[in-house]
């Protein structure tokens, strides 16, 4: 039997079909992949938490999330229908004295039967856990896990600094129990679950198994970072830069690993799994890379705007990104205007193709409908929703070294 593994600060999101699934399994990736992941988290784009900035802007800056109230009766537009609709399904479950876990079902029907194939509809706990992603944090005891072939759940990380790491919790642990719940056999997802709770000061009361020894914890649970942005050296002096997902300050952390990059080595962006995150942090990581300029276009409801790069970037230094069909979303945006622009050549496989924009709205339940708004293109004008970004190498578990061959060919920087 195969083991799963999965971490209390970033479960792993489900994998990305490499061609569009259907509308509604592609929904339930969606919803789950912006819930359980670090964002991966983090499915929805900038605009999805209204982080895209206006036309023209420069330098967009990451705004605070702000989710309208609904607008009642007032767009003709396809989006003004289906949240019509979605509020007047939650409205009516409401009335009918359902519970706010049922008027959030019922609105999540009304938007799977309009063909949105990217719409959710979040319970008001569900998005603040979604906006908290976004920013970078979880709330948990800050320990990884993964189910063994017996059923058992084992600790395979503990995260320096932690609830578990200062409880004395260690790798190979076994959790035995949940706040008096046996968890062996249970899915190491719905335990990381009852692990993180959902408030930091709470507190969990954990058994735990080392050998022989049994004995129990109570762990006060913590805001933790889920540190999406990753620096390491690989072959012939290279800096791989690994974004997981692009998270309140991820940006900037790629543009200052490449400030702290070797003169002469060249860099492998690693987007492999990104799901996506917030539109303007995808922005700032490309401007580390290029000189100002264009990154991508977007329409929202009919409106035609502009991302722009700042300047200033390091344009001459060698450059690979290696993607996969789990890269999506402000993931592919940022690779295709690397690729567009001739500054990096892409190694690995085609992308996943989520190329729509996102916008919230409150249901009168306090749920949050995100409906489809628009569309992004690439700086040559390639649309990328259904269809992906194509690598220039195409290449598959050995796609680091793959890259790192590019690398020598492409020289040093001069």
């Amino acid at each position: 039997m195969k083991s799963a593994s999965a971490a209390s600060s970033a479960p792993v999101a489900p994998h990305a079909p490499s061609a569009p699934a259907a509308p509604s399994a592609v929904r339930r990736i969606g919803r789950a992949a912006a819930l359980t992941a670090v964002f991966s988290c983090v499915l929805a784009t900038g605009a999805a938490t209204g982080a895209l900035p206006g036309e023209g802007d420069k330098a967009p800056a990451r705004q605070d999330t702000a989710v309208a109230p609904h607008p009642g009766k007032a767009s003709g537009t396809a989006h003004g229908r289906v949240s019509d609709e979605a509020a007047e399904a939650a409205s009516e479950a409401m009335s009918d004295g359902k519970s706010p876990e049922q008027s959030a079902e019922a609105a999540e029907e009304a938007v799977s039967r309009s063909g949105d194939r990217w719409g959710a509809v979040y319970s008001q706990g569900e998005y603040h856990e979604f906006e908290q992603a976004l920013d970078g944090e979880y709330t948990g005891v800050g320990l990884w896990a993964r189910r063994t072939a017996d059923g058992q759940v084992q600790v395979t990380k503990v995260r320096s600094g932690s609830p578990a790491a200062l409880a004395g919790i260690r790798d190979g642990d076994r959790i035995a129990a949940v706040n008096g719940r046996a968890v062996t056999g249970r899915p190491v997802t719905e335990v990381l679950t009852l692990l993180r709770g959902e408030r930091a000061g709470t507190s969990v009361h954990v058994g735990l198994q080392r050998g022989t020894r049994a004995w129990s914890e109570t762990l006060r649970r913590a805001n933790l970072p889920t540190d999406s942005v990753s620096v390491s050296r690989v072959g012939g002096g290279a800096t791989l830069v690994k974004v997981t997902a692009f998270t309140k300050g991820s940006g900037e952390k790629v543009r200052t690993a490449v400030r702290a990059a070797p003169a002469r080595g060249g860099v492998v962006l690693d987007l492999r799994g990104n799901s996506g995150g917030l539109i303007d942090e995808a922005v700032t990581a490309a401007s580390a890379f290029l000189d100002g300029g264009l990154v991508a276009t977007y329409d929202v409801r009919g409106s035609q705007r502009a991302l722009h790069a700042r300047g200033g970037g390091d344009t001459t230094r060698p450059l690979v990104v290696l993607v996969d069909s789990g890269t999506m979303s402000a993931a592919e945006l940022l690779t295709g205007a690397l690729q567009d622009r001739g500054r990096a050549v892409v190694v690995g496989t085609r992308t996943f193709g989520k190329g729509s924009v996102q916008m919230p709205s409150r249901l009168p339940d306090g749920s949050v409908a995100e409906l489809t708004v628009g569309h992004y293109r690439t700086p040559s004008g390639r649309g990328v929703d259904s269809r992906g970004i194509t690598p220039d190498l195409e290449a598959d578990k050995d796609a680091l070294r793959r890259a790192e061959t590019v690398l020598t060919g492409l020289g040093t920087p001069s």
